[in-house]
């Protein structure tokens, strides 16, 4: 659980990918010629995102690495940013965004699973670690997931922060009222 104050404080919420929103696998292969590379993302984690959208809160992934796979997601996901910079740079890119928002580490939560998440969790206000992150990373964590990355762990914790602000009732009577066009 993620009391309210914590939860209310929070108005960002930036995610690693690789681990996170992924289980951490990656296809790789020819094709025709050219390199392909292919993720598998969780369904349930994209809903997750688009009911956070919902109210408001601007979502930003950060990742270690550049891929296409993850800006085509993204881009369907309607992420607010992207950001795919060198492991050891995320610190870096996190407070350049958040000083151009205008916003305090206080503000931010984020959710990690490796190593190179460490110096951004132990930064922002509300540290987030799946179920299968390293132990460090658990460690630095408020809240760690019962869900692996790849398998949920997303959505439970935008349900955590929904449900930490006392709003998960109202998004879902809305959800089930509006019936959005796209639903993760």
């Amino acid at each position: 659980m993620i009391d309210r104050a914590r939860a209310e404080r929070v108005k960002l919420l930036c995610m690693d990918v690789d681990g996170v929103l992924t289980d951490n696998g990656l296809w790789m292969g020819p094709v025709a010629g050219a390199r392909v590379e292919l993720k598998r993302f969780d369904v349930q984690d994209g809903l997750g995102l688009v009911l956070l959208r919902s109210i408001g809160l601007p979502v930003v992934w950060l990742s270690g690495r550049h891929s296409e796979a993850t800006t085509l997601r993204a881009v369907e996901l309607k992420v607010d940013e992207v950001l795919q910079v060198p492991g050891p740079t995320k610190l870096a890119a996190l407070d350049a965004l958040r000083q151009r928002r205008e916003l305090d580490w206080e503000d931010i939560a984020y959710i990690g699973d490796d190593l190179a998440d460490l110096q951004v969790l132990r930064r922002v206000g509300l540290p987030i670690a799946v179920a299968n992150a390293v132990a460090e990373v658990k460690a630095s964590a408020q809240y760690v997931t019962r869900a692996a990355g790849g398998h949920g762990a997303v959505r439970e914790a935008v349900e955590a922060i929904l449900k930490g602000r006392g709003v998960w009732d109202d998004i879902l009577e809305r959800y089930f009222s509006e019936r959005p066009a796209h639903a993760g």
